[in-house]
């Protein structure tokens, strides 16, 4: 696991990039329309889940991919729905969200535990994973947050999330070089 993991460590820094784009276009844009902002974020939720898709099928087997396939698939799955219902209130796009960021930060969360067997620094994906965990359930919690706040609340958390997933990235990238050959 850790060889696969460090050998495709840039897989998460360009999810890590991706999230980091996506907030900034929230918080620089924060008046965008809901429409827009359901394709903006399906489209994050895509990308995202295709690059989750494919850190898990290059492991060429010998990596828990599980996680990262239901990852994927929950990212996509996300972003359909959002594709496909453009028309879709603020008060049920933040629960789709917040149920995608409760799925996904459980599951980064168990991926950290499982690579703390292996590896020192597993803790940026514990705390992107944790992030993600109270960010949805923050959205569930105050679903009647004003379309302005929750555009912020996606921003900021897209960044927070995004730097610990390039943090998390170099510091696989940096386990390269202790790999044996």
């Amino acid at each position: 696991m850790l060889s696969v993991f460090a050998r495709n460590w840039w897989l998460i820094v360009l999810r890590g990039v991706c999230a980091i784009v996506f907030g900034l276009l929230a918080l620089v844009w924060p008046g965008v329309t809901l429409a827009t902002l359901v394709l903006l974020w399906g489209a994050y939720a895509f990308a995202d889940g295709v690059l989750a898709f494919s850190a898990a099928f290059s492991g060429r087997g010998d990596a828990p991919w599980w996680a990262l396939t239901l990852e994927g698939l929950v990212g996509i799955l996300a972003a359909i729905a959002a594709f496909v219902y453009p028309g879709i209130t603020a008060i049920v796009l933040l629960y789709v969200i917040a149920i995608w960021a409760i799925v996904t930060g459980v599951i980064e969360i168990v991926g950290a535990i499982q690579l703390r067997k292996e590896i020192e620094g597993e803790l940026w994906l514990g705390l992107a994973g944790f992030g993600s965990l109270l960010f949805g359930v923050l959205l569930i919690a105050r679903p009647g947050l004003g379309a302005l706040a929750v555009v912020w609340m996606i921003g900021f958390y897209a960044l927070i999330f995004g730097v610990l997933l390039v943090a998390l990235g170099f510091r696989a990238k940096a386990l390269v070089r202790e790999l044996p050959a």
